[in-house]
């Protein structure tokens, strides 16, 4: 399995192998052995998938605040996304910064979104599936998140704000600056 870094330290691109023959493909998409040789050493402890109709979909930015904290390993199963993780640990030297990759079915690649970081996508294809691993289990008591557009943080979507789907609950999201310190960095 090949890793890449991304500009923000603990976010990583993981390309996983994969065989064909004339009855398809086969591909080990997780192996805790390889993840913790990347430095991805969590236990994952619950499996979701969502589909999103149009293109232009936007989901997030989402997190879970403590204890219910989430780390994120997100693939997609059909389709295309633009996937954003922003720093959002308070005091960290990418504090407010964000990386962005182009995850797809036909790359066959994933991103790993550490715990205190917000998580988001759009979708570049019709009828996107988008799998992803936990670390932590669905708790609603502590989900949280922030604006999908927020002029400060600069995320160069690839879909304009007039045109963007989103849920009414995502276009209420407060921005970075008025959220309350979540997450603070360590060495």
């Amino acid at each position: 399995m090949q890793v890449v870094e991304t500009s923000i330290p603990g976010v990583k691109l993981f390309h996983p192998k994969k065989f064909g023959d004339q009855r398809g493909f086969f591909s080990e998409t997780y192996s805790r052995r390889a993840f913790a040789a990347a430095g991805v050493d969590l236990e994952f402890v619950q499996d979701n998938h969502a589909l999103s109709a149009e293109v232009g979909t936007v989901r997030g930015l989402h997190f879970q605040v403590p204890p219910a904290v989430q780390g994120k390993l997100v693939r997609v199963s059909r389709g295309a996304i633009f996937d954003v993780a922003v720093d959002i640990r308070r005091g960290s030297p990418t504090y407010g910064r964000w990386a962005a990759a182009r995850i797809s079915a036909a790359a066959w690649n994933q991103i790993f979104v550490p715990a205190g970081f917000a998580h988001g996508y759009c979708t570049l294809e019709p009828d996107t599936e988008v799998v992803y691993k936990v670390t932590d289990f669905y708790a609603p008591e502590h989900e949280r998140g922030m604006l999908w557009n927020d002029p400060a943080i600069g995320i160069e979507w690839p879909v304009e704000a007039a045109r963007a789907i989103l849920s009414g609950k995502d276009r209420a999201l407060p921005r970075l600056a008025d959220l309350p310190e979540y997450f603070t960095w360590s060495r």
